[in-house]
């Protein structure tokens, strides 16, 4: 059997949506379908990919890499399909969480203001998510872009929120404040992450737990308890686990959500869509 782009679409599916059900779901065929075709891929290269478990499903390291390079080939799958059909289309990357709880709203709102343009999300890799490397033509991202290739709008402005396993003694409560974390161990994104010590004040700085790379890594951490996450509210709208919690952090300052593109490159569509998202979170800060 010689894999394809179907094995690879299944894969990042369970990858983003956590388990084979809701993969199933997403990619619309059974998850029986979803775990043959997953159980082929693993048998062709001879490798376990996924963990199985009752409620939900885990990467291994093999499988966490295969995912990252995997989103570039349907990336530029995607790409050579749309240049040879002619079709007019808007790769939109992201690295945790594309807008959070505006992506539905993001995306319908599109549709129907821009009827003769696709707006393709792609979940990319590194500090831009995919756009240094050119899979994408724009990018969402929550820490200030390098100066000199980018050009950046700020679009919204979105609460700090903590995440922690449910049995933490944190989980009876409703709010956190950044003095809490004081005597706790923080997660460190050292790739597209939001979050250091260095967000704290000198007297309550907490220590770095552990260095992750992905969201999928940075769950795991939490999960097994090795330490505290801080991280963006869009990750709770579009990352829920079994067993992790995320509660507001009440006095944190909040994250900037920029729309970064290419210098130059600042087209008619681009420009669409920094003025669909600013509407977005505009009436989001009016409720």
């Amino acid at each position: 059997m010689a894999w394809e782009l179907r094995h690879i679409r299944t894969l990042v599916a369970i990858a983003e949506a956590g388990s084979f059900t809701d993969a199933a779901i997403a990619l619309g065929i059974s998850q029986a379908q979803v775990s043959r075709t997953l159980g082929a891929l693993e048998q062709h290269w001879d490798v376990r990919l996924v963990r199985r478990g009752p409620r939900e499903a885990a990467l291994t390291a093999q499988g966490q890499q295969a995912v990252r390079r995997g989103r570039h080939l349907l990336a530029l799958a995607e790409q050579m399909e749309a240049e040879t059909r002619g079709q007019q289309r808007l790769r939109l990357g992201y690295a945790w969480a594309a807008v959070g709880r505006h992506t539905r709203a993001m995306q319908r709102s599109w549709v129907e203001r821009q009827p003769g343009v696709a707006l393709t999300l792609i979940r990319g890799t590194g500090p831009l998510a995919g756009l240094s490397e050119g899979l994408v033509d724009a990018a969402i991202v929550r820490t200030p872009p390098p100066q000199g290739r980018f050009d950046s709008a700020l679009v919204g402005l979105e609460r700090r929120v903590a995440s922690f396993p449910a049995e933490d003694p944190w989980a009876s409560r409703r709010r956190l404040r950044m003095a809490d974390f004081t005597d706790r161990a923080v997660l460190v994104d050292s790739q597209s992450g939001t979050t250091s010590p260095a967000l704290w004040p000198a007297e309550q700085r907490p220590d770095t737990a552990a260095e992750v790379d992905s969201v999928d890594a940075w769950l795991d951490a939490i999960t097994a308890g090795v330490g505290i996450g801080v991280s963006s509210e869009a990750t709770a709208h579009q990352h829920q686990r079994a067993g992790v919690l995320y509660r507001v952090i009440s006095d944190a300052p909040p994250v900037q959500v920029r729309l970064v593109w290419h210098r130059g490159e600042h087209s008619q569509t681009i420009a669409a869509l920094q003025r669909l998202l600013t509407e977005l979170y505009a009436e989001s800060d009016q409720h």
